[in-house]
């Protein structure tokens, strides 16, 4: 629940860092002199006109030059994106790709923001606003994705079919991957998508020549023939061949591709060739993802690697550089996997120390995130896991989760609960993204915990940060929440930045026991200490509560202005999809309910009911505040339905926690108003409910009933069902009616 500029906040240094290795991934690599003309190939893909295209084939095939000549070749601007294995998060990819739209349409600078954000719907809100600005540019353009292979989860690719609907006639998509790329088969099938493949890419004899010419090899027509015969046309292996003939014509001509691998064969060979210091060089740099000198020097433990770099440039063309300055670059993946698998072969003994110097150069210069990614490597099981606790919540407020989720993953729960301040903010991220027995879980593995040490999470103590979890989750009821809540307070110091959430929690816990006075004098401390800290979620929730304090007393210029700042922070911060936000988009419906804005009303109640199944029983008290706001303005215009599903929902968060004190009786005042009002009401469809909101985005795409049920873990049959009730309260037949009507008002797109 806090959002803090704490440890692992950027730095100026990690600032120009990560910049640097933006821009490496946005720019457009140069293609090597002297490679082969694709020439052909691009002019009939281009002249097809097919919004999308896939190219796909093995390692070594040239995909990245043949994306790369293209965009030499391009009239219509365009955006370039290079992946790596630390994009597989579909926030992060969807930032990627507005980025690099960003280029080509400035228009949309600001589109890169509107990707993440805190607990942000990825396939429901960022993918259909990526599509939207894409269908809506005025201009033409061509968007590359090269390495789409190292996109591994559903998430990702999901996301990216949706964002690739909104591709105009005129414009395209590439993609490069080594293998199936999901979203293909159906779009062939419509005439909307060309696959080039391996048999596309091979060379012919005349491009052996021409690789051969620039090796200064002399070889005949016939000769050219028959080697790209036994290579079957790959190019690395035609590539290799010329390599291996410089220093012995008979053995590179003689050269086999019929199992690729003989790549590994071939590699060694042309390896073997270089001075022993250089081989050494590219043994030890491979565990690198990217390469610029300084880090190839820490990791060496040496001097001379921006010349190295250079030469190995100007000779190979197994490093590609990947900014216009040359100062990043990356090795052929499958040159790289050669040179790992002979690093594990030669020297497997420094992989670890490699990885270990590599991680102490990220962090010294401002990228603790690609440090962690390092040390996850490495037995530095201590180190990875502080600096992983340092970097949950910066990390999950920029929206990637599945980041956050990968590295808990990786470590372990064992090496989580080895540490409890990092059990407790997974306890927090769990809490705060509905997964109830997850979250419940950890919060049993931290009541059991102990730890006596300084904590590298911000908080004070580990039993101030467990007396948080504790207060937030309200377990064991109001009473219990103010011993930890003001335990927290006692302990916390004024410059903590943990200090305006345990207030926040006092706040809540005063108005639980009735104590409306001191509750907001709370609740205007936190708000203030959250706005110096810059921990926006205390100010939304903060200032939301104080607005509905204040209508509940007739101060309702006090309530518009508590109310317009709160929505500030949400639209600044991109805090739409957030569980504290519900309350918030509650408090602007009641207001402009008063004032007869009902437009108004609906988009703030769309909002409010959008969000609100991450508001579950381990978030108890915003849990059920909420939902008695919303229901008391359906209620009050006219829709009783809604209004007693949301007091059906409490209900059954109240069966989880039914000791919320002063709330439970608001609840039945609120139940009396409903019953009251329901003979008076129109007969309304009730809301979507939250079964029903995750599955909403799943309708975008073009994945099968079968299919959705793998993604949210339900049986085909509760999709077929959910479906059908989805179409029933939307008023539509259809997924294409229904994904169009739920836009329209407000539970789809940005």
């Amino acid at each position: 629940m806090v959002v803090w500029e704490g440890p692992g906040a950027a730095a100026p240094a990690a600032v120009e860092l990560d910049q640097s290795l933006l821009e490496a991934k946005l720019s457009i690599p140069q293609p090597r002199p002297g490679s082969v003309s694709r020439a052909p190939i691009i002019d009939a893909t281009r002249a097809g006109g097919c919004r999308v295209v896939g190219v796909t084939a093995p390692a070594g095939y040239g995909k990245t030059t043949l994306l790369a000549q293209w965009a030499l070749a391009e009239d219509r601007p365009v955006g370039w994106v290079s992946l790596d294995r630390y994009d597989d998060d579909p926030a992060v990819l969807l930032t990627l790709l507005a980025s690099a739209f960003a280029r080509v349409s400035p228009d949309n600078a600001g589109l890169a923001a509107d990707m993440g954000g805190l607990c942000v719907d990825v396939l429901g809100r960022a993918a259909p606003r990526l599509a939207a600005a894409f269908r809506s540019s005025p201009e033409p353009f061509v968007l590359m994705v090269d390495d789409l292979h190292e996109l591994h989860a559903s998430a990702c690719h999901d996301a990216l079919g949706v964002a690739i609907s909104g591709i105009p006639d005129g414009s395209q998509l590439v993609a490069a991957s080594r293998f199936e790329q999901p979203h293909l088969p159906r779009l062939r099938a419509s005439g909307e998508a060309v696959e080039l493949d391996a048999d596309d890419l091979a060379l012919d004899e005349t491009g052996a020549e021409q690789i051969f010419a620039e090796a200064r090899i002399g070889i005949s027509h016939e000769l050219a023939a028959a080697v790209t015969e036994r290579t079957e046309g790959w190019p690395v292996g035609l590539y290799l061949a010329a390599v291996i003939a410089g220093h012995d014509r008979d053995r590179g001509l003689e050269v086999s591709g019929d199992d690729r691998y003989v790549a590994d064969y071939l590699y060694r060979e042309s390896l073997m060739l270089m001075p022993k210091k250089t081989q050494r060089f590219l043994r030890r740099t491979a565990v690198l993802d990217q390469l610029c000198a300084p880090l190839c020097d820490a990791v060496m433990g040496e001097s001379g690697g921006q010349a190295r770099l250079r030469a190995l440039e100007a000779s190979s063309s197994f490093l590609i550089p990947l900014d216009r300055r040359r100062e990043w670059f990356r090795y052929h993946a499958l040159y790289r996997e050669f040179l790992l698998a002979e690093l594990r072969r030669v020297e497997p003994e420094v992989l670890v120390k490699l990885h270990l110097r590599a991680a102490d150069w990220y962090e010294s210069n401002g990228s603790p995130a690609l440090a962690v990614e390092h040390l996850l490597n490495t037995t530095a099981g201590d180190r990875c896991v502080q600096l992983v606790t340092a970097l949950v919540l910066p990390t999950y407020n920029a929206g990637q989760m599945s980041t956050v989720q990968r590295w808990l993953s990786t470590l372990g729960d064992s090496a989580v609960e080895g540490y409890p301040p990092l059990a407790v903010l997974a306890g927090w991220v769990t809490a705060l993204t509905g997964q109830t027995a997850a979250a419940e879980r950890w919060a049993a593995i931290v009541d059991a915990a102990s730890f006596d040490q300084v904590p590298v999470d911000g908080t004070a103590s580990f039993d101030s940060g467990r007396a948080m979890l504790r207060a937030v989750m309200c377990a064991s009821g109001p009473e219990q929440m103010m011993v930890d809540a003001n335990a927290a307070v006692a302990q916390e110091p004024t410059w903590s930045p943990w200090l305006d959430t345990a207030v926040l929690l006092s706040a809540h816990a005063h108005l639980l026991a009735a104590d409306l006075d001191e509750a907001r004098v709370l609740f205007v401390e936190a708000v203030s200490i959250g706005a110096t800290l810059g921990n926006t979620d205390t100010v939304v929730d903060g200032e939301a509560e104080l607005a509905l304090l204040a209508m509940d007393h007739g101060r309702w210029p006090e309530a518009t202005e508590r109310v317009e700042r709160a929505l500030a922070v949400v639209d600044e911060h991109r805090l739409y999809d957030y569980a504290v936000s519900v309350l918030a988009f509650a408090a602007a419906a009641r207001l402009a309910v008063h004032r007869g804005d009902l437009e108004a009303a609906d988009r703030q109640l769309a909002q409010a009911m959008r969000a609100r199944p991450s508001c579950t029983f381990v978030l108890p008290f915003f849990a059920v505040r909420a939902r008695l706001q919303l229901a008391k303005a359906y209620s009050t215009r006219g829709d009783q339905a809604t209004a007693r599903h949301l007091l059906r929902e409490i209900d059954e968060i109240l069966r989880h926690r039914p000791a919320l004190g002063a709330l439970v009786d608001q609840v039945s005042e609120v139940r009396q108003t409903v019953a009251a009002n329901a003979q008076s009401a129109a007969t309304r469809a009730a809301p979507l409910t939250g079964a029903e909101l995750r599955l909403l985005p799943y309708l975008q795409t073009h994945l099968t009933i079968g299919a959705i049920g793998q993604r949210l873990f339900v049986s085909r049959n509760t999709v077929s069902s959910e479906i059908a009730s989805i179409y029933r309260k939307l008023g539509v037949s259809s997924r294409n009616d229904a994904v169009q009507q739920a836009t329209r008002i407000g539970l789809l797109g940005g």
